[in-house]
This record gives C-alpha cells, structure tokens and sequence, in this order.
C-alpha cells in the first residue's frame, strides 16, 4: 500500500502540466499580438519565441511520460490495455525503457535550449556556449550509459536457448 503514497507526487505533476498549458498560451498569445502590430520581428525573433513554444511542448510530453509511466509502473495499472487512447509505448513499460525514453527526451530538450543560445551565439560569452555544449553532451553520453545497461539487463533476465 505504501505505493499510494506516490499518488499525490503523481498528481502535482498534473498540475505543473496544467502550468506549462498556461505558460504555452500566455506565450502564443504573445506572439499573436507582436505579429497583429505593425511591429517588425525579425526571424530570428520569431525563431527563438517558436523554440521556446516547442520546448514547452516537449517538456510537457515529458512530463506526460513520467505521469503515465511511473503511476502505471509504480503506483497502479491504469487499464487502458486495447483502448484507443492507450500510448504504443505504455504496452511495454517498465522502470528501465521509462529512464531510457525520460533520458532521450532530455536530449531533446537540451537539443533545444543548445540551439536556442547558438542562434544567439553572438550575444553570448564563448564560456557559455562551451558549458551548454558540454552539458548537452554529457546528457548524451548518459543516454547512451543509460540504454546500454538497459540492453545489458534485459538479455540478461531472458531465458537462455541453447
């Protein structure tokens, strides 16, 4: 039973979703208006504040994963087997492919932060773009770590045919 007591974890990270819901439309709104003035905006403008949509997008998916995932994993199952709006993945979750899918869509996050302060690479001090870079490239390498031992362990707990 003490599984349960993750459930109200669970649930504040619904509503952190529904932050990032927020978030998203105050920022789409803003875009609306700075588009409907006569206001010009540079592409490189438009660029950054359409990145920063997609990363809340893909934050929020994140945060969709650990949801579903960790309370179908960790808390109870949520009987979605063969309905309609049960994710492909949800079918063969466990603790490991979570971290592995979690660990790459941390990439992808940084991919976007990355390529947000290389547009603006100019304005940026060199020791910046270096550590973001480095940061970035350590997340890879641990995805990568991550996924191995997850192979590794998964063909270790299959049954030998000999």
């Amino acid at each position: 039973m003490s599984r349960w007591l993750q459930a109200p974890l669970y649930i504040g990270l619904i509503v952190a979703q529904g932050v990032y819901v927020w978030q998203f439309w105050k920022e789409l709104i803003h875009l609306i208006a700075m588009m409907s003035v006569d206001k010009a905006i540079t592409e490189t403008e438009l660029m950054l504040i359409v990145l920063g949509l997609i990363d809340v997008v893909m934050i929020s998916n994140l945060l969709v994963m650990v949801i579903v995932g960790g309370w179908e994993t960790f808390v109870s199952r949520m009987g979605l087997k063969d309905h309609p709006d049960q994710p492909e993945w949800l079918s063969h979750v466990n603790a490991g492919v979570l971290k592995v899918k979690l660990a790459t869509a941390i990439i992808g996050i940084s991919s976007i932060h990355l390529l947000k302060t290389f547009i603006n690479a100019p304005s940026i001090e060199e020791s910046t773009l270096m550590w973001q870079t480095l940061i970035h490239l350590a997340f890879v390498l641990s995805a990568i770590a991550i996924a191995y031992t997850e192979k590794l362990l998964s063909q270790a707990h299959q049954p030998q045919s000999h």
